[in-house]
Order: structure tokens, then C-alpha cells, then sequence
């Protein structure tokens, strides 16, 4: 008899397994996925039926992907993306759309094949390239801050052309005229700006402080969010995926932004397990010999051709060749999102499952290698350099400049956990000796108050290790925990750890068992207020006493 529970136990034990193997491999676990899904699919041992269940959770795992895209972009990052990201990636988008549409075509499919296809293999995946940066302390780079920037344009032009494919259904609207289809996403888009306006100027800042007094309601809130407004942008005519989006940067702006995307990690990269899953599963390999080697040719393509688009447009902007080749490496594969785009072109009725086969292929060969590619980039740049010089003008005038122009970020030398009574206090007191430092609290209402006040402040759970990630850990001198708890600073000094923190740290504490405790996991120096307090007291009576007693 058949059990959807015991089934998906059993593909969460496989892809357990597989993910472990490419760890080992150092390869994304999305791959294992995918091969687990295969593996369970008609081209394995064909245990696989439980397909609505996996494809209702792969909806949800896609929705909140799409949400946790739209949380990134807030007013002041998108301000801040920058000519150089927007030039990038616009030119990356054009050069690699034209040529891979006309590769396609040249292999014998049909103009609306080649389109999906050639516009899937522009998109990278942020995902991957954010966690390979970040594990090689990458972020702060110029290529780095460089290669997040044109991402971001990626992400925003996926969610475009989900909407304008959307617009093109299969029968109805797909004979239309484009000026029609157009002034339909027009319409469509100036409707839903003035909606979301309307939610982000009155309705959501209130709402969202109500929801973040307690951290289960505000996930909870979040991933209600998300999918409401994914079932609503499918309702209205656009995409789920566009409505996930769409209600993401809603929230953008939002003091508690960090703190929603941080616990949402897990639980997306959870669900997007069943994407790939079920995709794997619905992979019939004897269909796909036909597309091995138009797989092979549009991944040399990817992993040679995306790079050196990128170059070449960054060398012509004023970089270096260095800084354009390690940019370059990040657009060496296609996204999730490039299989998510032809998944929903065969939705649509555009495209055939030959086009979502060959796409598959064509990730799993670009993600596999050009994650050794970022990996192992530095090595690789030294061998390739002496050949590199076509991409480097003689004055590479814009690098230069950038080097010089100080992070917009703040560098702060002392970040506090807890912002309670003590914590604040010692706020207020360094900021007033000029000491750079920065504050984080789970209270959503001590954070406003603060940050009103002019100090620096970030709403976030301090025992959630993705959050501590997100905190300019590196400029750190000092880190101070407030928090009441051995468990609480236990999780604490273990994101700490994890997140690579280099500076020193110091504990209050409120008894001796917590202080051995502290001291134990090596902590720089524990205080104990109530300690230093009779101590502090106990000199100022002896300072008042001590005169008495010479005039006696």
C-alpha cells in the first residue's frame, strides 16, 4: 500500500546521503538533490508517486525563494547598486541572450525554445555564488561587492521576464500583438506598484512591529505573507513567483528584514529540496540522449563565454584584469532560477519538456564545475594572466577611484548583544566617548527607540547563526554579550565562531556558575555587574571615609 509519508522519509533519507557525498565533493547540495530525485525517478528504482505532495511543497520551496529575492532588495541597497553592477549585468543580460538564441536556433529549435532557453543561461545563481564568497570571505571584495551588484540586476530581470512570459499564455494573448502584451505588463505593474505602496506606507510598519513581539508569529507572518501574495500575483494574472517577489521587498525596508531572511534560510533551502527532487524524478534519460551534445556545446558557452562577456565589458569600464576575471567566475553557471523559468514556460504551454531537459543539464554541468572554478579561482588566474591583458585598459581609471572611496557600510568596533538596561547603558556611554559600536536586540520596539535616538542598532535573534553572518563581524574589536543565559551566549559564541569572528569578546554575567561557564569557552573577560557595582560603591565610601579619619 502505498504511504506518502513513508516515501518522503525515505527521499529525505536518500538526499541526506547524496548531500553528503557532495560535501565531501564540495559540490552545492542542490546536485544531490537533484541526482537523489533521479535516482528515485523512472531513469532509477522508480519509487516516486507521491507527486502532488512533492510538487505542492516545491510550489511553497519556490514561493518563499522568490520572497526571500525580493527581502534583499531595499530602497537604499538597490541605490546603491551602482553604474558599474548596472552596466555589468544589463551588457551580460544583452551579449548572452543574443548569441545563446542564436546558438539555439542554430541547433534546430524553434524561436520560442530558443528564447527560454538563451535568456535561462543568462541568470547565475545568487544563492551559490553568495555562500562560495562568503565561505572564502569574498563579500567585501571589490569583485565581490561588484559581483553581488549585477546578481541583483539578474534577480530583478528574472522576475520581469517571468511576468512578460506570463503575459504570453498559450492561446489568447499569445497571438497578440507585443504592443498589446506590453501595455498589459504595463498596466499590470503600475496596478501592483500602487497596491504595494499603499501596504508599505500604512499598512505593514504597524503590522510588522505587531508580529515581531514574539519570533515564532513573526516567521510565521513572513511565510503567510509570501505565499498569499504568491496566490494573489497568480490570481491577478502575473506569476506566483513575481507575487513572492513582489511581497519580499514589501518587507525590504523593515527593520526586521535580517531577522526574517535569516530564519527563512533554512526552511527555503528545506523545501527547494523537493524542487529539485521532484525535478529529478520527472527526468526520463532516454528522452534526453538527443540533447547530450547541444548540452555540452551551451555549457562550454556558460563557463567560457559568460566570463568573458563580463570582462570584456568590465575591462572597457576601467578594471582591472583581475577584478573582471574574478567577477567573470561568478556567471560561470545558471541558476535555480534558469530551471524555475522553462519550468514555468512548459506550464504555460511554450515550450516541451525537451527544453526543461536540456536547461537541467546544462545546470548540473555549469553549478558542478564552476563551483571549483570560484573555489579554486586565485590558482586559476595565475595561470591564465599572462592571456588576460586584452580585458585590462592601460589605466584602469574606475577600479582606482573605487579602491579609494571608503564602504558604505558601518564599521563598528564594538557590537553589543542584549540591549536591556546594561546594554544600553553601555551604548550610550560609547557613543558618547566617540567609540564606533553597534547594538543588537530582538525587540522590535527597543530597537526603534534607539535607533530614533541616532544609535546604531539591528533588529535580529543573536542565537540565529545565519543573522550573525549578515553583522560586520570582520571590523569587530570587541564583542559584548548581555545575554541573560548559558544557552543563549553558548548558540552565541557558536555563530560567533562559525562566522569567522577574529576580535575579542566580553560577557556579563549575573552569577558564578555562568561566569565559569564563559570563561570555560574562552571569553576575553567576564563582568559581573553587581560584582563591579559593591566594588565601584564600596571605593567610593572608602574614598569618603578616608578624610574623617586624617582629620580625627
Amino acid at each position: 500500500m502505498h504511504e506518502p509519508f513513508a516515501e518522503l522519509a525515505l527521499l529525505l533519507l536518500i538526499a541526506a546521503a547524496v548531500g553528503a557525498v557532495a560535501v565531501r565533493l564540495r559540490q552545492p547540495v542542490l546536485i544531490a538533490y537533484i541526482v537523489a530525485g533521479i535516482a528515485m525517478g523512472p531513469a532509477g528504482l522508480e519509487l516516486v508517486k507521491s507527486h502532488d505532495q512533492i510538487d505542492l511543497l516545491a510550489q511553497i520551496g519556490v514561493a518563499v525563494l522568490l520572497f526571500l529575492v525580493g527581502l534583499k532588495l531595499d530602497f537604499q541597497h538597490v541605490r546603491h547598486i551602482g553604474p558599474v553592477a548596472l552596466a555589468t549585468g544589463l551588457g551580460q543580460l544583452a551579449f548572452t541572450i543574443a548569441i545563446g538564441f542564436v546558438l539555439i536556433l542554430a541547433m534546430g529549435s524553434d524561436w520560442l525554445t530558443a528564447l527560454y532557453v538563451a535568456v535561462a543561461l543568462t541568470f547565475s545563481s545568487t544563492i551559490i555564488i553568495i555562500k562560495l564568497l562568503s565561505d572564502k570571505r569574498e563579500l567585501d571584495s571589490l569583485h565581490g561587492r561588484i559581483a553581488v551588484g549585477f546578481l541583483i540586476v539578474q534577480d530583478i530581470a528574472v522576475v520581469l521576464a517571468m511576468m512578460a512570459m506570463s503575459a504570453l499564455r498559450a492561446g489568447g494573448e499569445a497571438d497578440a500583438a507585443w504592443t498589446a502584451v506590453v501595455a498589459s505588463i504595463g498596466l499590470r505593474v503600475l496596478t501592483a506598484a500602487l497596491l504595494l505602496y499603499a501596504l508599505m506606507r500604512y499598512l505593514l510598519p504597524p503590522l510588522t512591529r505587531l508580529m515581531a513581539r514574539s519570533q515564532e508569529l513573526l516567521l510565521i507572518f513572513a511565510i503567510a505573507w509570501g505565499t498569499a501574495l504568491a496566490a494573489l500575483g497568480e490570481w491577478a494574472g502575473f506569476s506566483k513567483e513575481a507575487g513572492a517577489f513582489l511581497a519580499g521587498f514589501s518587507l525590504a525596508s523593515t527593520h526586521f528584514r535580517d531577522a526574517i531572511g535569516a530564519r527563512l534560510t533554512s526552511i527555503r533551502d528545506f523545501l527547494l529540496l523537493f524542487f529539485f527532487i521532484d525535478l529529478g524524478a520527472k527526468l526520463d534519460f532516454a528522452g534526453l540522449s538527443g540533447e547530450l551534445w547541444p548540452a555540452v556545446a551551451l555549457s562550454l558557452f556558460v563557463l567560457i563565454g559568460n566570463p568573458l562577456i563580463v570582462m570584456a565589458i568590465m575591462g572597457y569600464m576601467g578594471y582591472r584584469k583581475r577584478t573582471g576575471f574574478m567577477a567573470g567566475l561568478t556567471v560561470a553557471q545558471i541558476s535555480e532560477f534558469s530551471i524555475i523559468f522553462v519550468a514555468m514556460g512548459i506550464s504555460l504551454g511554450h515550450v516541451g519538456n525537451d527544453a526543461l531537459g536540456l536547461t537541467t543539464l546544462v545546470g548540473l554541468v555549469t553549478i558542478a564545475l564552476s563551483t571549483y572554478m570560484i573555489l579554486y579561482s586565485q590558482a586559476l588566474y595565475e595561470h591564465l594572466s599572462p592571456w588576460l591583458g586584452w580585458f585590462e585598459r592601460r589605466h584602469p581609471h574606475r577600479e582606482l577611484a573605487v579602491e579609494r572611496q571608503p564602504p558604505a557600510q558601518a564599521r563598528p568596533r564594538v557590537i553589543i548583544f542584549g540591549l536591556g538596561r546594561y546594554g544600553e547603558r553601555l551604548l550610550d556611554r560609547l557613543k558618547q566617548d566617540r567609540v564606533a559600536a553597534m547594538g543588537v536586540d530582538f525587540d522590535p520596539e527597543t530597537v526603534r527607540r534607539l535607533r530614533h535616538g541616532g544609535f546604531s542598532v539591528r533588529f535580529g535573534d543573536a542565537e540565529d547563526a545565519p543573522f550573525l553572518e549578515t553583522l560586520p563581524l570582520e571590523f569587530a574589536d570587541w564583542i559584548v554579550t548581555t545575554l541573560a543565559t548559558w544557552d543563549a551566549n553558548r548558540a552565541l559564541l557558536h555563530g560567533l565562531k562559525q562566522a569567522g569572528l577574529t576580535g575579542h569578546i566580553a560577557g556579563v554575567v549575573r552569577d558564578e556558575t555562568h561566569a565559569q561557564a564563559l570563561r570555560a569557552a574562552g571569553v576575553t573577560r567576564v563582568i559581573n555587574p553587581f560584582h563591579d557595582a559593591a566594588d565601584h560603591a564600596a571605593e567610593m565610601i572608602i574614598d569618603a571615609l578616608n578624610p574623617k579619619e586624617d582629620t580625627a
